[in-house]
């Protein structure tokens, strides 16, 4: 089936927002009002498709001359006035309004919407009952991109990332994969073994062969699949970064991908959430200060437990799992089972937090060390801290989890000797959109923490590197 991937929007309620259709063009009449370099560019897209193609137009550019004189097109009438019109859009599939005036192209719209039939004034959205998005093809492999028709150019640059990202093999390696659809469910009734199967095959050699047209080699690749003794599920403790999506890895997002559950915490953004494979089970078990939503052990038993049952579970964590992320629990317990795993590091919240606001965390001039810690207070209240070694005025500490004890952290840091005027940054949602940045000393940041009302997830940056922040202009 030769079809063209449309955005159309909902008649009723234009400002909805658009949602992607396809649309059966091979053999379709479709009419183009038009015969300039606008023209030209769909009608080379209409061709690309089977689409039978009309064209109404007074002067035709070479290209379009070319066609017509090829027997491509039809060149049925000059004016696109309402006689022409009427006697031409019957019939057809979809019109395009894409001459150089934009008063014709409404009027053209206009009467196929009076007559029911999809419309696209070119660069116009406001009349237009359906748009082309932006689109790369390998093969049966169509990728569209579409702004609805706010910003087109905007939509044309993202597809030339998108073309630079999909290999020109990429057509024979879904055309081999649809060929082999039928092999594979024969072998593997259920759906969740022939996903994995597919993903083991995208993931190694066999796949590379498939692009290169080597379908022999890509079938011994294949069978070794079909072949093998499916194996259990795995944990996979991985972490996401600071925040910002676009601080993922890139093996972290191929696993998030391929999960089929995602247990994940409190400080992951929505943003992250949404790359996580759509079929794949959101479980939280994110701890909140004061409130956790699954004890440690518990989320230790559930990892094992859907593991046990074939699942890959995706242990998705805010920062690097091993920074206070208790990582070091979780895979003990893993390895306590023989539960096999993979780890995946983040970037920290301390190395993210501490560049998106400017700050080094080491310096030449006055800091040659730094030091972790959590300010997480202990049930009674009391924080078992490091205090003689926080104290230390060569390097810089970075405090976890140090908000609601910010009061306690800085009168036991000024008690161990850090004088007053010591510098202290806070970096509330750091390398977020929503990041603030809070500069101050050890005897005026918790009082301008509580003016802000800073919250997590928040990280405290004490010593002299705090000086030495830098702004981009």
């Amino acid at each position: 089936m030769n079809t063209l991937p449309i955005n159309s929007v909902p008649e009723a309620n234009p400002g909805t927002g658009w949602f992607p259709i396809s649309i059966r063009l091979a053999g379709a009449r479709v009419l183009l009002v038009g015969g300039g370099e606008i023209a030209v560019n769909k009608g080379r897209l209409l061709l690309e498709h089977g689409a039978r193609i009309d064209v109404l137009a007074e002067q035709l550019h070479p290209v379009m001359q070319g066609w017509v004189d090829d027997g491509l097109v039809l060149h049925v009438g000059g004016r696109a006035d309402d006689v022409a019109l009427r006697g031409l859009l019957p019939g057809c599939r979809l019109v395009y309004a894409a001459t150089d005036s934009r008063k014709t192209n409404r009027q053209v719209a206009a009467l196929a919407d009076e007559l029911n039939i999809p419309v696209c004034a070119v660069d116009d959205p406001q009349p237009s009952s359906f748009i082309t998005p932006a689109q790369v093809r390998r093969g049966v492999v169509r990728v569209a991109v579409s702004t609805g028709g706010a910003a087109p150019v905007l939509a044309r640059r993202l597809r030339e990332q998108i073309e630079t990202l999909l290999p020109e093999g990429t057509g024979r390696l879904a055309a081999y994969m649809q060929s082999r659809r039928a092999r594979v469910a024969g072998r593997y009734p259920q759906v969740q073994d022939r996903k994995r199967i597919w993903e083991d095959f995208l993931d190694g050699p066999g796949a590379q062969a498939a692009r290169a047209g080597e379908e022999s080699r890509a079938d011994a690749h294949l069978e070794v699949l079909l072949e093998a003794v499916r194996k259990g599920g795995e944990v996979w403790l991985v972490g996401a970064g600071p925040g910002d999506p676009d601080l993922l890895t890139l093996k972290a997002l191929h696993l998030m991908q391929n999960a089929d559950s995602v247990l994940y915490d409190n400080l992951l953004s929505p943003a992250l959430l949404d790359m996580v494979r759509r079929d794949a089970e959101l479980v939280f078990v994110g701890k909140q200060r004061d409130r956790h939503a699954l004890p440690q052990d518990e989320i230790n038993r559930e990892m094992i437990r859907r593991a046990r049952a074939g699942e890959r579970v995706l242990r998705l964590k805010g920062g690097d799992p091993f920074i206070f992320g208790r990582g070091g629990e979780e895979i003990e317990a893993l390895v306590e089972a023989g539960v096999p795993f993979r780890l995946v590091p983040g970037i920290s919240a301390a190395n993210g937090c501490a560049a998106c606001s400017g700050i080094p965390l080491t310096h030449r001039d006055c800091a040659q060390a730094c030091l972790f810690v959590t300010g997480h207070a202990k049930a009674d209240g009391v924080l078992d801290l490091p205090w003689d070694d926080m104290a230390d005025r060569r390097q810089t500490v970075v405090i976890y989890m140090g908000i609601s004890t910010l009061p306690q952290l800085v009168v036991g840091l000024m008690e161990k000797g850090l004088p007053a005027d010591w510098p202290v940054a806070i970096v509330e949602r750091g390398t977020q959109p929503t990041q603030r940045v809070f500069t101050g000393t050890l005897d005026t940041i918790a009082q301008q923490a509580a003016e802000a009302q800073v919250k997590s997830p928040a990280l405290v940056i004490v010593g002299q590197v705090v000086r030495h922040r830098v702004i981009s202009p």
